[in-house]
Formats: structure tokens, C-alpha cells, sequence
């Protein structure tokens, strides 16, 4: 089996190695730069798969504009590293798409199980699965929500979480159980992020929480996807 591809976009030299060591010696497939438009370069050049670690304090390019560039260019998930542990900065991490956030100081134990985690929810755009609700198409390997006809411009985030939804269709999800299944509890996340999540795909699909098509919100419970009615 071929090892899992990680790229570590990291200024400090003394981290980068150790970390690089580490992760080499747990079967990873390593690539690690020190500069963001080299770690832009490589995540753009590379196949598909594979996990970016990201440094935020980076010498060239600050780490959240590297991340708004990686998300609009590859889908590979991204576990964002950084001294900072502020809330606001952990929610804008996560709310520009960095699907988990790691403060420093950390053991490579735990950023193994981090990015395990990581790939264990991103699995599923992989899946060669569709689902179909309504006029909604979704094409979990091809990684594309569909509208009738006409193809949803999405964020990372916001695709799993429509695709988890599409795979429970009728049923009402807990918010709980998204804060695990999409965000795996990541620090920073909570109910606020979904409902954030959650007007951003109502507002691709072309709907409102006050008349809604797709999204129907049942209070103190969760949502569901359904169908709109005939």
C-alpha cells in the first residue's frame, strides 16, 4: 500500500525536520517546504490526495491568504498549525476551510491522530456514489453538487456537509452529530459554525431559513434535506 502523501508547509527549520523525521518513521509520504508559493506550487502540481499541514506564520505569504489560495484551487484537506489558540483566529481558520486546526506546541503522536482523523472524514469524496434529492445531484467521487443542472460553486466544508446531509436525506441530523462526523469536534467548532455553514448553502441553493426548499431546520433538534414539495 502506497504511503500517505503529506506536505508540510513550515518555516521553522528545527520543526520542519523533526516533524518531517517523525511523520517519515510513521510510514508518511513527506514533502515539506518552508515558504507558502512553494507549498501553493507542490499542492497544485501534485496528484490528488493527501494531507497539507500548514504553518500560518510563514515568511513570504501570510498563512491564511495560502490557505483562501488552496482552497480555491485543490481539494486535498488541509490541518492548519499555529502558536495563536484565540478563538476568532481558530474560527477564521476554519470558516476559510482548513478542515482542522492544531496548536503549537504539539507531539507527532497527536498530529498523527489529527491527520488520521482528517482523512477519515474526507473519505467520503472519494466514494464513487451519487445522491439525488430533488433536483440536487450530488457526485461524491467527482467532488460536485448539481442543481438543476447547473453546478454549485462550493467550499470544502460546505460540500461534506451537504453530502452528509444528501446521505441522511429525511432524516433530521443532530448538530451534534455534525460537530463529529464534519468537524470531528475540531477546537473552535461549535453550533454557531454550522449554522454559518448552513446560511451559506442555503444561499447556494437559493433558499432562506425562513422559506425553505431544500434545508428544513427543526428547532432544538437538527436538519434535514428533503425534497421540495410538488
Amino acid at each position: 500500500m502506497a504511503w500517505t502523501r503529506v506536505t508540510v508547509i513550515e518555516d521553522d527549520a528545527e520543526i520542519r525536520e523533526c516533524l518531517s523525521a517523525s511523520l517519515r518513521k510513521m510510514k508518511y509520504d513527506v514533502h515539506a517546504v518552508s515558504r507558502g508559493a512553494d507549498g501553493l506550487s507542490h499542492a497544485a502540481a501534485a496528484a490528488p490526495g493527501g494531507v497539507i499541514v500548514l504553518d500560518l506564520g510563514l515568511p513570504d505569504i501570510d498563512g491564511l491568504d495560502v490557505l483562501k489560495m488552496l482552497r480555491a484551487t485543490v481539494n486535498t484537506p488541509v490541518l492548519v498549525s499555529s502558536a495563536r489558540d484565540d478563538d476568532s483566529h481558530i474560527v477564521r481558520a476554519l470558516n476559510l476551510g482548513a478542515d482542522d486546526y492544531v496548536v503549537k506546541p504539539f507531539s507527532a503522536e497527536h498530529l498523527d491522530a489529527r491527520i488520521r482523523a482528517v482523512l477519515r472524514r474526507s473519505g467520503g469524496r472519494h466514494q464513487e456514489s451519487v445522491y439525488h434529492v430533488g433536483g440536487l445531484s450530488i457526485d461524491m467521487e467527482a467532488h460536485t453538487a448539481v442543481l438543476d443542472g447547473r453546478e454549485l460553486e462550493m467550499r470544502p466544508k460546505e460540500f461534506r456537509l451537504l453530502a452528509y446531509l444528501a446521505r441522511h436525506a429525511g432524516r433530521v441530523v443532530s448538530k451534534d452529530e455534525l460537530l463529529n462526523e464534519i468537524w470531528d469536534d475540531a477546537f473552535g467548532a461549535s453550533e454557531k459554525t454550522i449554522d454559518v455553514h448552513l446560511s451559506w448553502l442555503r444561499r447556494r441553493l437559493g433558499e432562506t431559513a425562513a422559506e425553505p426548499r431544500y434545508l428544513h431546520s427543526v428547532r432544538g433538534v437538527g436538519v434535514k434535506i428533503a425534497a421540495p414539495a410538488a
